[in-house]
């Protein structure tokens, strides 16, 4: 059997990216620390509980399960707590995926799968984004991230380690099974923040700004589907199986939608009103992004197939229905 590391594989990206491994007959070896994931979402194989920070633990890992691979999801991701704390996020980021890299090319575990972010390109207004354009993160999030493609680069060079990092926006969505789903605490995300307040969990959601220069003068997002994004990174695994050199990748649908349309398509979707109210711009929040995938549909054969917007609110909205991991 082979085995894959998959770091934050109790998060919302990490489980269901064990759950398609499971489906493609690998073994995903869940390391998370449960800081932000859920013991109850790790369903698909072992797991490991750990920091990235600990190189002691991460050797005792690798040496245990000899994991042909590493899936890289382990990071914090909330844009206002890194304009906020930016030190937390180079220290945990930066320097958990260093031990973690480290670990990898010590126990020759030399294929590893990052999850990137379109927010290394900052604000770039009106484009859509594609693997070559200008790297200029506007906060810690995004500047950590690409902190760690470098390093990925250099490690290439100097130990050959192979890697494909995927950047893309805003994930969306559940497993249409609704065994595993999206719940964070505290919430930051749209469509589940919308849910909770389509179900009166929350007297309404925020509308963080509606003077930007766009259509309806919300910001404007490019959604992909958690099942199309984990598949993505299914096919990233076997790129590099087959001996493929280092590759970056985005994952988009190349168009976006307004916070004001999710809120309309999901009005449609659920048959409920959507309480809101509008509130002040957040900082480091770019106004448009939206990103192509050209690269990745004719080079990995990726195909987004539920990523329409009624698609991943509907199976968010069975998800959240479900009753999730602890409401």
């Amino acid at each position: 059997m082979t085995h894959i590391l998959v770091t934050g594989g109790a998060g919302y990206i990490g489980s269901h990216a064990c759950k398609v491994l499971h489906q493609a007959g690998y073994v995903p070896v869940t390391y998370d620390n449960l800081s932000t994931g859920w013991a109850e979402a790790v369903k698909f194989g072992p797991f490991e509980q750990g920091e990235l920070s600990d190189r002691t633990r991460l050797d005792q890992v690798f040496a245990r399960y000899k994991p042909a691979a590493v899936m890289h999801f382990a990071s914090l991701s909330q844009v206002g707590e890194a304009m906020r704390e930016p030190g937390l996020y180079w220290r945990n980021n930066v320097v958990g995926s260093l031990t973690l890299i480290e670990a990898a090319v010590a126990a020759k575990c030399l294929d590893f799968v990052f999850s990137s972010t379109c927010a290394t390109y900052g604000d770039q207004d009106g484009v859509v984004l594609d693997e070559n354009s200008t790297q200029i993160p506007l906060n810690a999030y995004g500047a950590s991230k690409l902190a760690i493609e470098n390093i990925l680069r250099d490690f290439g060079v100097s130990h050959g380690l192979r890697s494909v990092i995927f950047r893309y926006f805003n994930v969306a969505g559940a497993d249409p099974e609704a065994q595993i789903g999206e719940f964070h605490q505290p919430e930051t995300h749209l469509i589940p923040l919308m849910l909770e307040a389509i179900d009166g969990k929350r007297p309404a959601l925020t509308v963080f700004g509606t003077d930007y220069d766009t259509p309806d003068g919300t910001c404007i997002r490019d959604y992909v589907h958690v099942m199309d994004l984990v598949r993505a990174h299914v096919l990233g695994l076997k790129w590099l199986q087959e001996g493929k050199p280092s590759r970056v990748f985005n994952l988009g649908t190349g168009s976006g939608f307004s916070v004001r349309e999710v809120i309309e398509h999901s009005r449609s979707v659920t048959n409920r009103a959507v309480p809101f109210v509008e509130g002040p711009r957040r900082a480091g929040d770019a106004v448009r992004l939206v990103s192509g995938s050209v690269r990745a549909i004719s080079e990995l054969g990726w195909q987004p197939e539920r990523s329409t917007l009624d698609t991943m609110i509907a199976d968010a909205w069975r998800w959240y229905q479900n009753g999730g991991y602890a409401r």
